[in-house]
């Protein structure tokens, strides 16, 4: 648990963090969502204003035509929209003028009204007409594109038709689909279209669609582009961050008579609505996404630098939790290893208690055993101090290898060489690597020393014409190791035994009979012995470490 402890804490944190940042993320989109509606419903409202305004420019002009009966003259409609100002006021409309609806033959009374109206004969035009024309008498303010349409027949033309058809069908005004105005022919072209409001006389409100129809003596309409229409009803400041298009239209069939020029910032994504408005009996279809002007009302850079924050948070949380935990084990450990010392140095102490109780003991012994068979006190000075020199070399190779084995030739070339000196050739010990425990390092050492000194005082070292030989080798039955000396004297039983037989018999004991030639010197006695001793202590040789037994022999030849 504790190892996962530093990712369930990262986890938990970074979760918790995104989650609060995606919340961020999804309140800011959310609410520059509502923004971009609000913006495209302003929209749609300055649009339907101005198309409202205009329309009311139309029922005025009615009004006027009303009032007179259904003449106007040319005075009195320049007089009306020269007061009203619609170039630099109503941008988009095109001028203010009067249809006139005549039977097909009857155009001859519409030439009289252009004439009359403009002091020059005009003809309807297309010549070729229906049984019912629909003559364009009078248009207002009379510039070189509005005096192309002067005579033109409406009924003409399909769309024209079709909206003034509805008008008198409805009373009401009605607008074109999209057109090609006949003012901007020649220049460069934008779509446009036409409000026509029928002029009714003679009957009530109420009256049928063919009282109506009959009682329509023509049209009060204005053309329209749409590009100025929709631009200056958008000018309005402050400017809205929105890309518009306007289609007129059924969908799959709907016709494009708009589009803004600021190009629309596909980086916001799916930012995107329509609206559906009804003007004048048709419905326009608005679509809107927003341009790069458009401000979020909340940074999404917010959401994003919480989310990034809460990650490094639950990453730096993750760390210390993790780093408190090392820290934790560190501490645990030390205390371990505190405790475990502590352990070590009680133990280590109880060892050297012990140890130090042995070697004391031991050189208790020895100095007894030593002063028992010493004659003066510089033979007992000179035998103990000989045998604490053995038993420091033991201790010396034991310390070497931390008390834990010690080498065989090295063990019998210290001993030997303390006592027979530093010339001992190293041929004369031969036999494998074998390493030796604790406790039959000092007692070989003990052994050695004595062997040697017994060699040097009675044997064949000491004549100076002897030599001394030891070789071991590893058997099936353990260890067999050979102390052979040459050239010595005669070897009787001793008197009695010495303290360095003693050693021997309590260190390896003592066999049985000994084969040919082979017997076991004894120390503290001026006689040799001829026996042969064995004994079983634990060692370890090419690799082994299994205890064998040790069989010992000392060899007189």
């Amino acid at each position: 648990m504790k190892r996962i402890f530093p990712a369930v804490v990262f986890v938990s944190v970074a979760t918790a963090s995104l989650a609060m940042a995606g919340y961020a993320y999804v309140a800011a989109t959310d609410a520059a969502h509502i923004k971009f509606e609000g913006t495209a419903d302003d929209a749609v409202s300055r649009i339907e204003t101005r198309l409202e305004l205009h329309l009311s420019l139309l029922r005025a002009t009615l009004a006027l035509y009303k009032t007179g009966n259904g003449s106007v003259s040319r005075d009195a409609l320049r007089s009306f929209v020269s007061a009203l100002d619609i170039k630099d006021r109503y941008a988009g409309i095109r001028g203010l003028g009067y249809v006139r609806l005549l039977r097909g033959g009857a155009e001859r009374a519409a030439e009289d009204d252009l004439a009359r109206n403009y002091g020059r004969e005009m003809q309807v035009w297309p010549l070729e007409g229906g049984g019912q024309r629909a003559i364009v008498t009078l248009l207002e303010p009379l510039d070189e594109g509005n005096r192309k349409v002067l005579g033109f027949d409406m009924m003409s033309e399909p769309k024209r038709r079709a909206a003034m058809t509805r008008a008198m069908e409805t009373g009401e005004a009605r607008v074109t689909g999209p057109v090609s105005l006949i003012q901007d022919e020649g220049s460069s072209k934008q779509a446009g279209f036409l409000v026509y409001l029928p002029l009714v006389l003679g009957v009530p409100d109420t009256a049928s669609v063919g009282q109506r129809a009959a009682a329509t003596a023509g049209f009060v309409y204005a053309p329209f582009r749409a590009g100025e229409l929709f631009s200056v009803a958008l000018a309005k400041t402050p400017l809205l961050p929105l890309a518009i298009e306007v289609y007129e239209g059924e969908p799959k069939t709907e016709t494009l008579i708009y589009r803004s020029q600021t190009p629309p910032d596909r980086s916001m994504g799916t930012f995107r609505t329509s609206r559906q408005i009804e003007f004048a009996g048709r419905k326009w279809l608005l679509r809107f996404e927003p341009t790069s002007a458009f401000v979020w009302p909340s940074s999404r850079t917010a959401a994003i630098a919480l989310g990034l924050f809460g990650l490094a948070l639950a990453t730096a949380l993750a760390y210390v939790v993790r780093s408190g935990e090392k820290a934790f084990d560190a501490v645990r450990a030390l205390n371990e290893a505190g405790e475990k010392a502590l352990q070590e140095k009680d133990l280590l102490l109880q060892e050297m208690k012990h140890r130090i109780k042995n070697s004391l003991a031991r050189v208790l012994a020895i100095a007894r055993q030593t002063a028992s068979g010493a004659k003066t006190v510089d033979e007992f000075s000179a035998s103990f101090s000989a045998r604490l020199q053995a038993m420091s070399a033991s201790q010396d190779m034991l310390t070497r290898s931390r008390w834990q084995k010690a080498d065989l030739r090295e063990l019998l070339l210290t001993e030997v060489e303390q006592v027979l000196g530093n010339g001992m050739d190293a041929d004369r010990l031969t036999g494998p690597q074998v390493e030796i425990d604790e406790a039959t390092t000092q007692a070989l050492g003990l052994t050695f020393h004595e062997l040697a000194t017994n060699a040097l005082k009675y044997g064949a070292a000491g004549t100076g014409k002897g030599t001394v030989a030891v070789t071991w080798s590893l058997t099936r039955d353990g260890l067999r190791l050979f102390w052979r000396e040459r050239g010595g004297g005669k070897v009787e039983p001793p008197e009695r035994k010495g303290f360095g037989t003693r050693l021997i018999d309590a260190n390896i004991g003592v066999s049985s009979a000994a084969r040919s030639n082979e017997a076991i010197p004894t120390t503290g006695s001026t006689s040799r012995s001829s026996s042969r001793s064995s004994a079983e202590a634990p060692v370890h040789g090419e690799g082994a470490a299994l205890p064998r037994p040790l069989r010992f022999c000392v060899a007189d030849q």
